[in-house]
């Protein structure tokens, strides 16, 4: 029997980032994944896969509407080979898993395929079909992830009505796509089967689209997909899916307690995540689940069980790739002796719509229930060359600094390469930076970015200087 310092149950952003840096420091390590390709959800039916989709999409839309306004003229039909969209998206993901796996042979671990599941505290057993064997660990990382939500009355056929997996797959374009959930995952596979043709309506129980982020995010985004052509049904309950042939029913009840019914020829069901336990065994080694599915721990992803810790999307917190990715590496340091920490408050969270939206610390709202006095500064996207440069002038950064102190409390954008451009903001609030701090740096021009510098200026004493 083999044993080791260390073993990673699940090989995501998480779990195989917490194989390497337990690697480097010097520990043996072992990763446990049930499919025969590294990379968990994120790279194989998320994260990854999405962004090709979505970057795809993109261009064949700019070359649909709007190549002529930049002099691009081209002659003949336009033609979209969805076919040969999913065979890139599939290469990405290709490559991109074959890269993990060489980092794991890079890092000298040992990567085993199966199912692991718990004998007891220190004994994890693999099981590859009829194939069974069991290491010894003195450490195991539970990082097994997360799977779609669905709601208890909707059957997921995986055909007509299906999830996140089968939308990366697609062999047609729907004629009309009824999205249920106006989340991340909804936003952005919506975004990509509108521009590839489909029309889209999203149905979102809440009152708005996005609603863990800024209002004046969703207001923006809603706004500006309205004006796609993307259609919205805010405030609607889904109380039932059905499925006919090719046709797909979705009834709602909207804030008026009326029936309303929505019919396409496929149904996306994107209603979040739930932490992915199965066959894990976690009662033979003693570790508490808890009512929601997730893996209980403390401060430092350490479970009731002093040896095992626990992960990403299978614990409490927000379900990102990068998360998981900081807690792997902070376990993988706990277990060597270090004291690392993570500020979840600067966690930053992204949509890869076009624009794309971004945030990091408090929101507004969080702000006002918390009753703390703040500063907004905000600066539209219209207003900057490089927007206008592009043509993507949708948008704004919003900046909410502390009224008394002037240390930035939060930063929310919409845009173009926003979700490279909060990098910015979550490193001045690492420094905790006033808003005056951010103003008086030099952004190069012309840069998406000086909307940053901007925003800080409006929040500063409203100097902005190009608005």
């Amino acid at each position: 029997m083999s044993t080791y310092d260390v073993a990673i149950i699940g090989s995501g952003p998480g779990g195989y980032v917490a194989a390497i840096r337990c690697a480097q420091l010097g520990m043996k390590t072992a990763i446990i994944e049930k499919y025969d390709v590294l990379g968990g959800t994120c790279l194989n039916v998320g994260c990854i896969p999405s962004k090709a989709l979505l970057d795809s999409s993109h261009h064949y839309e700019d070359a649909m509407k709007h190549f002529e306004e930049h002099g691009i003229e081209i002659s003949g039909d336009i033609k979209l080979n969805l076919k040969k969209m999913i065979e890139r998206k599939a290469s990405v993901v290709d490559q991109t898993t074959k890269g993990i796996a060489f980092l794991m042979d890079k890092n000298k671990i040992d990567v085993f395929t199966g199912m692991g599941a718990f004998k007891d505290a220190t004994h994890i057993e693999i099981t590859n079909g009829k194939k069974k064997e069991t290491i010894e660990a003195k450490n195991t990382i539970i990082a097994t992830g997360s799977k779609p939500a669905t709601l208890p009355f909707i059957k997921l056929d995986k055909d007509r009505i299906i999830t996140s997996t089968e939308a990366l797959n697609m062999k047609e374009v729907p004629k009309h796509l009824v999205v249920i959930g106006g989340g991340v995952i909804g936003l952005e596979l919506g975004q990509v089967y509108h521009r590839l043709g489909s029309e889209v309506s999203v149905v979102e129980y809440m009152d708005r689209i996005i609603p863990t982020m800024d209002s004046a995010q969703s207001k923006e985004l809603i706004k500006v997909m309205k004006k796609q052509g993307i259609k919205f049904f805010i405030s609607h309950k889904v109380s039932a899916v059905s499925k006919k042939g090719k046709e797909v029913t979705v009834t709602a009840t909207d804030k008026n307690d009326k029936e309303v019914t929505f019919k396409g020829d496929y149904c996306l069901v994107s209603v979040g995540r739930k932490p992915y336990t199965d066959g894990l065994k976690a009662e033979n080694a003693g570790v508490k689940i808890t009512e929601r599915g997730m893996v209980d721990v403390n401060d430092h992803l350490q479970t009731n069980i002093k040896n095992i810790y626990a992960i990403g999307d299978v614990v409490r917190g927000a379900m990102l790739a990068h998360k998981a990715s900081e807690e792997g590496v902070m376990v993988a340091e706990i277990i060597a002796g270090q004291k690392p920490h993570i500020d979840y408050n600067l966690i930053p969270g992204v949509v890869y719509t076009w624009p794309e939206v971004a945030s990091v610390g408090k929101t507004e709202e969080q702000l006002k229930d918390a009753n703390v006095e703040y500063k907004v500064g905000q600066f539209p996207m219209r207003a900057l060359g490089r927007s206008r440069a592009s043509g993507d002038t949708d948008g704004f950064v919003k900046i909410l600094s502390d009224k008394k102190t002037d240390e930035v409390l939060g930063v929310h954008m919409v845009g173009a390469r926003v979700a490279d451009v909060i990098a910015e903001a979550v490193t001045a609030m690492e420094f905790r930076a006033s808003a005056e701090d951010i103003a008086r740096m030099s952004h190069a021009h012309p840069t998406y970015a000086e909307a940053v510098k901007e925003a800080a200026l409006a929040a500063t004493d409203g100097r902005a200087l190009h608005i």
